[in-house]
């Protein structure tokens, strides 16, 4: 019998956040076909990629939460990212392939200091 695997869900990864949508905006994703719940960064034009902890540039630096799952994998995409005020689940992130712990402890910070809690 296959089995099927059930894709992250708009949201799901969010425990608890402010009220309205003051921990949401709308931004642009500039590459990728992300899930709901990719653990983001800017680039230097200020569009968001997934992050990039073994980078250089601003790319290493996590400052959002993407909402919802976004293909931006042939052209840039609009999105919705958490981007301040909100308690996120830890289970429910994506992280980039092979992270470890240490980077992923420094992108948990990072997050913090711009007001998104992993919990």
């Amino acid at each position: 019998m296959a089995r099927y695997t059930e894709p992250r869900h708009t949201g799901e990864h969010i425990l608890s956040e402010a009220n309205g949508s003051r921990s949401r905006e709308q931004a642009v994703l500039a590459a990728g076909n992300l899930v709901a719940g990719t653990v983001l960064a800017r680039n230097a034009t200020g569009e968001y990629v997934e992050l990039a902890p073994a980078a250089t540039d601003t790319t290493k630096t996590a400052v959002a939460v993407l909402y919802a799952a976004t293909d931006a994998s042939a052209a840039h995409a609009p999105c919705v990212v958490n981007v301040r005020d909100c308690e996120v689940i830890d289970s429910a992130l994506g992280w980039p392939e092979g992270i470890d712990a240490p980077k992923t402890a420094t992108a948990i910070g990072q997050l913090a200091a711009v007001g998104i809690i992993v919990r």
